[in-house]
Formats: C-alpha cells, sequence, structure tokens
C-alpha cells in the first residue's frame, strides 16, 4: 500500500527542513511505501532550492522494507494554496493521499491514526477537525465562525472547525480529478465529494517558524470563491431585495395618498434623498453579486489552467 503526502509551501525556506523531517519521522514508522509531493507555490525565497536540497535526505532503519521518495513541482508564480493542492493531488501515485500544511500546524503524528482508521474500512475520508483556534486573535475567530455559518446556510455542508488535513481513498482522490472547474475550495469539494467519512479533533500547535502567509485580502477572495461556488442564495437574495423594496414602496405610496388627501404632506426633498441613496446603494450591491458571479462564468470559459508547473525533481529515494 502506498501513501502520498501533498505538502504545499509558500516562502517557507527557513520551515521545509523542519517539516520533512518531522513528517518522515512519522511515516517511516509506518508499514508503507509513500511519496512526498512538495509544492512550491511560486515562492520569492529560497524555498525550492531547499526542496532540492532535501529530495535526497530520506533515512530510515536498515531493516525496513518499505520505501520513500520526494518530488518536488515548482510553479511560475504565485497560484495559491488551493492550485498547489490540486496539482500535488493531480500528482499523486498513491492507494491514498494526505494532504497537510508545510508550516506543521498539522501535526503529523495524527498520520498514523488517520491511516489506521483508511485501513480498518471504516472511512474513505479522514479529516481533522480543529479542537481550539487558540492561536488566532479574536477577530480572526469571528471572521471564521461567522464565514462558516453562512457557508453552512448557504451550501449545506457544516464546515465548522474543519481544515486541509485530510487523507483521501484513491477512489476519492480518482473523482477529485474529474472535477472541472478553475477556482476550487478544497474543504467545500471535499465534503462535496460525500464518501464515508470519519473525524478527528487535534489542537492547532503555534507555528515555529515565519508567519502565516495568509493576508485578509486572500482569506476574502477565498471566502467568495467558497461561497459562489456553492451556492446561489446571494442571487435569491437580490429577488428577496427587490420584494422587501416593492413591499416598502407600497406602504409608502398608501401613506403619501392619505397625507396628499388629508393636506398635511410634507414639503422637502429630505425623504426623496434619502429613499434615492438606499435604494442606489441596494442596486449597486445588486450589481455586484451579480457582477462575481459573471466574472466566475468568464474565468470559467476562458479554461485557462490552474497552475503552470514551470520546474520539477526526479523522484529521489534513498
Amino acid at each position: 500500500m502506498r501513501l502520498s503526502v501533498v505538502i504545499p509551501f509558500y516562502n517557507e525556506q527557513d520551515q521545509v527542513r523542519s517539516t520533512i523531517s518531522a513528517v518522515c519521522a512519522v511515516l517511516n514508522g509506518l508499514s508503507h511505501d509513500y511519496e512526498l509531493i512538495l509544492v512550491d507555490d511560486g515562492s520569492a525565497d529560497e524555498t525550492w532550492k531547499v526542496i532540492l536540497e532535501v529530495s535526497g535526505i530520506i533515512r530510515r532503519d536498515d531493516a525496513s522494507e518499505h520505501k520513500g521518495t520526494i518530488r518536488g513541482i515548482g510553479f511560475s508564480r504565485n497560484f495559491g494554496k488551493e492550485a498547489a493542492i490540486c496539482a500535488g493531488l493531480h500528482t499523486a501515485d498513491c492507494d491514498a493521499a494526505i494532504v497537510m500544511d508545510g508550516d506543521l500546524q498539522h501535526p503529523p503524528e495524527h498520520i498514523p491514526y488517520m491511516v489506521s482508521v483508511w485501513e480498518s474500512g471504516e472511512a474513505d475520508v479522514v479529516e481533522g477537525v480543529k479542537s481550539s483556534r487558540s492561536n488566532d486573535s479574536m477577530i480572526q475567530r469571528m471572521n471564521a465562525f461567522l464565514f462558516y455559518k453562512l457557508f453552512g446556510k448557504a451550501a449545506g455542508y457544516d464546515l465548522q472547525n474543519a481544515s486541509d488535513y485530510k487523507l483521501l481513498d484513491r477512489k476519492v482522490l480518482d473523482e477529485w480529478r474529474r472535477l472541472g472547474e478553475h477556482d476550487t475550495f478544497f474543504r467545500g469539494l471535499s465534503a462535496w465529494l460525500g464518501f464515508r467519512r470519519k473525524t478527528f479533533n487535534f489542537i492547532v500547535p503555534p507555528r515555529n517558524k515565519g508567519k502565516s502567509k495568509w493576508s485578509s485580502e486572500k482569506l476574502f477572495r477565498l471566502s467568495i470563491t467558497a461561497m459562489t461556488s456553492f451556492s446561489s442564495l446571494p442571487l435569491q437574495l437580490i429577488t428577496l431585495l427587490g420584494l422587501v423594496f416593492l413591499a416598502f414602496s407600497a406602504v409608502l405610496a398608501v401613506q403619501t395618498l392619505i397625507r396628499w388627501f388629508t393636506g398635511t404632506a410634507a414639503d422637502g426633498f429630505t425623504t426623496v434623498i434619502l429613499l434615492i441613496l438606499f435604494t442606489g446603494g441596494a442596486v449597486m450591491i445588486s450589481l455586484g453579486l451579480i457582477g462575481i458571479y459573471v466574472s466566475r462564468i468568464f474565468a470559467e470559459v476562458k479554461g485557462r489552467p490552474r497552475y503552470i508547473v514551470s520546474k520539477q525533481t526526479e523522484n529521489v529515494s534513498e
């Protein structure tokens, strides 16, 4: 049985060696052949150079019969973590693939449990759920809570505290490879695929080196991609907003006519100005929502690749 471990990196030159060492230490204790697929997401530092250097550093017991390999994939530019995960999963040659972050905030010591659950036949997907977000700020936790609540209502999938730390059986991996959309949301698409699933809780440890590469802008863009990929509810909200305005207009029309007939109608433009501003704001928001969906259609019909691989390493084994 062969395992593939997909690990994306972006500007993590100081972290790569620690991650490889920790992951290999765990995998060497399993009776499986394995490969590490290290995806450099267009890093601007020396991440790719370090990946080349560590490609031959897999050490194990001489008595061990299984074998590990390292494969490096480098993008022509930064395409994002979701694209890096796609590249790793499309490259994987395995019976089961494990996806984990490169900063060791997905503790490798859970891998034996994931593999044991998969081998027992209990589940086709084994996924980690964060039991604590203590490393996040209060604002980050509130934003995450709000997003996953909205996503759950809109798309029907409860991803609260979900993570990208997952094991996928080969048949799940094959179905993943059939998905054709350009912009992906791995957590959501993994849930959409279905199959038998089992979760486990893990505590997110603090980063030992570097800092998170997720800016507020990147997180916002990922949230927009996730929501619009799985639900048309925002478009339906435009219809709801129109109905609310229609009802409000009807009430206002009745009130205005009553005041006109009774001679108590007020002069001035304040009410008119406020109504125009309110209506104009609602129209612009509606156009913005429509624009988001149109831009997604535009991106899909162009048919551009999710990523471009500019360099690769050969499979390197001990």
